[in-house]
């Protein structure tokens, strides 16, 4: 099952309703003021989660009269709305993967927030990312294979999310890396770029974050 959450972030209207043509969500996860984003994108949303600190009262109460399930949460808290909503949507039987539109807004403290929280799928063994127009983003330790036609863009990054990540193997890329040792501090795996059809990241120990841009 495939499930998005729609966080209060900046989110690209037209890249994300282009996104979403391609791929078509199972449940859907509105974050506080993120509802707004996804009734723009005409998402009805199967969960609405959050403190509710930047919408109005009024703005839910549709949701509430059809039925629509509400995971309600204090201002003052140890996790983010977004935290909570990802906690929500791994919870859910059947998740295979989920992205998150509106991760990376303006607010720098929460895009590095939620970076980190990404963590939470890789141990289930989720498939969790991060997009925008210009990014996608996850967490990396596993064998991958990625297809040029099928990429976010052009270039492909490898930052180390451990303080090192051994044994990196790139085949495939203008770039190529044999059993290379990324480590933090360090821009080594920087804007590579595919030179094949396909490429096939390796990587032996550690985590990596793995970041496919264009400009």
């Amino acid at each position: 099952m495939k499930v998005l959450i729609v966080t209060g972030g900046d989110v690209d209207k037209a890249s994300a309703a282009g996104f979403l043509k391609g791929w078509g969500p199972d449940f859907v996860i509105a974050v506080d003021g993120g509802l707004l984003a996804a009734e723009e994108l005409t998402l009805f949303p199967d969960c609405i989660v959050g403190d509710f600190d930047t919408i109005e009262p009024k703005r839910l109460a549709p949701y509430r009269e059809r039925g629509v399930h509400f995971e309600t949460h204090k201002p003052e808290k140890d996790y983010t709305d977004t935290e909570l909503a990802l906690f929500y949507g791994l919870s859910l039987e059947g998740v295979t993967e989920i992205t998150i539109l509106g991760g990376l807004g303006r607010r720098f403290d929460h895009a590095l927030a939620n970076l980190q929280i990404l963590l939470h799928g890789l141990k289930k063994g989720v498939f969790c990312r991060m997009v925008d127009a210009y990014n996608c983003i996850y967490l990396l330790e596993r064998p991958k294979t990625l297809k040029r036609s099928e990429t976010w863009g052009k270039y492909i990054s490898l930052i180390p999310f451990t303080e090192k990540v051994s044994g990196v193997t790139l085949e495939g890329f203008k770039y190529p890396l044999l059993e290379a040792v990324l480590v933090q501090g360090n821009s080594l795996g920087i804007s590579n770029e595919l030179t094949e059809e396909t490429g096939t990241i390796r990587i032996r120990e550690g985590i990596a974050v793995c970041v496919e841009s264009r400009d």
